[in-house]
């Protein structure tokens, strides 16, 4: 289905779309994307399963929709960062497992435990999921993080022994069950370095400790989404993907197609000007470029409002089958693009012509990974900060419907 008849028939929007219609702007996401890369993923870390990353809104690209979707292709477990991120899941009927591990003192541990949400523990949070789980009189589910050389969040593992005893403790009482051991790495986009060795040989000891405890988890899981391609040996019983199932490739120099993935996010808008303009006419704030020749500037009505890094000035833009870079500086609601010596006709025609900024790359278009190489960046960033001044837009959407099954 094109662009254009997915807006026809408002596909996936919150409000209605008149049925002529066509988005001045958007962030049209193909779900069925998202289920032929969990599926993907589900053939690679066999018999592991797949806990889909749904963090911040999805990487920005809807966080019901596509959790839906990748429940719907085998994902069995959801993962975000914070508990109300979860809770929103729980709200929308999603009731499949589901994990939360970046905590405050302020974070709502009690809902948390009501909704049946996992908690991920790294050692302060154990006496406040446990305070909870006595006034909601529902033991807590948690899974305790070791640190095995990330550096941000774990348990130190020299304070893991002590960790894991306080947690069979409060099993012991009913209060709790320790349902999983988790870690994360730290360099697993750069296969060659010798750091993952250490990571998981230390993450391997502290599964030790804690079963010689008497821990018997459901799940061990330290692999993101480069380990599920590169390392085999990271799966343990679950692989945490986030990057992977968007079609976004987690390694430089590897594109999406060569890993079998699909690019869900496509973000276009439409010219909103085109213009004939003298030869050293300048663009943009500061000026700092000018057209060599007289020239014609096709107006872009996007800009870092709208999540564009100002400094990606060079990032392709796809117009009538070409790419052009931005030139001068990106501006907070547009940017240009110097499309070349036009007629006055062809200029007129190209206005409210399509623009894309990235997509699945098909035919030589731009995508993501451009725009990360123009801002310096990587593409998880890039998808992740369109802004919700982007309409978000759907293909392949399945009706809502209660998804999954919480486990008691």
């Amino acid at each position: 289905m094109t662009y254009e008849a997915a807006a026809d028939i408002g596909i996936g929007s919150t409000t209605p779309i008149a049925r002529s219609a066509v988005l001045e702007r958007s962030a049209l996401i193909d779900l069925e994307a998202v289920r032929h890369n969990v599926r993907q993923f589900a053939g690679i870390a066999s018999p592991a399963a797949v806990m889909a990353v749904v963090k911040a809104d999805a990487y920005g690209h809807g966080a019901v929709q596509v959790a839906r979707a990748a429940l719907d292709a085998g994902a069995a477990w959801l993962g975000v960062a914070h508990i109300s991120e979860a809770l929103a899941l729980r709200a929308a009927g999603i009731e499949s497992p589901l994990l939360a591990w970046l905590h405050t003192t302020e974070s709502n541990f009690q809902a948390a435990v009501a909704a049946g949400i996992d908690v991920g523990i790294s050692g302060w949070e154990l006496d406040a999921v446990v305070a909870a789980a006595r006034d909601q009189e529902r033991p807590a589910r948690v899974h305790l993080k070791v640190d095995t050389g990330l550096g941000r969040n774990g348990c130190p593992i020299g304070e893991w022994d002590n960790l894991v005893g306080q947690a069979m403790d409060y099993q012991d009482q009913g209060l709790l069950r320790v349902v999983g051991i988790f870690s994360h790495l730290a360099v697993a986009d750069e296969p060659e370095r010798p750091e993952t060795d250490a990571q998981l040989e230390l993450f391997r000891e502290a599964i030790a400790i804690a079963e010689d405890a008497g821990v018997d988890t459901e799940v061990r899981h330290i692999a993101n989404t480069p380990a599920t391609l590169s390392r085999p040996d990271s799966h343990f019983d679950l692989v945490r993907v986030g990057l992977g199932i968007y079609g976004l490739s987690p390694f430089d120099g590897v594109t999406s197609a060569e890993l079998g993935l699909h690019p869900a996010m496509t973000v276009r808008t439409l010219l909103s000007n085109c213009k004939k303009v003298p030869q050293g006419q300048g663009v943009s704030y500061g000026l700092n470029y000018r057209t060599k020749e007289e020239s014609t500037l096709g107006l872009v009505p996007l800009g870092y409002a709208d999540g564009v890094p100002r400094i990606a000035t060079g990032g392709p833009v796809r117009v009538a089958g070409t790419n052009y870079p931005v030139v001068g500086r990106i501006a907070m609601d547009q940017m240009v693009i110097d499309l070349g010596p036009l007629t006055a006709e062809e200029a007129t025609a190209l206005k409210g012509a399509e623009a894309v900024l990235f997509g699945d790359g098909a035919d030589g278009g731009p995508t993501a990974d451009h725009w990360a190489a123009a801002a310096g960046t990587n593409n998880y960033e890039i998808v992740t900060r369109i802004s919700p001044r982007v309409p978000r837009s759907y293909l392949n959407e399945l009706p809502a419907q209660p998804t999954g099954t919480a486990t008691p």
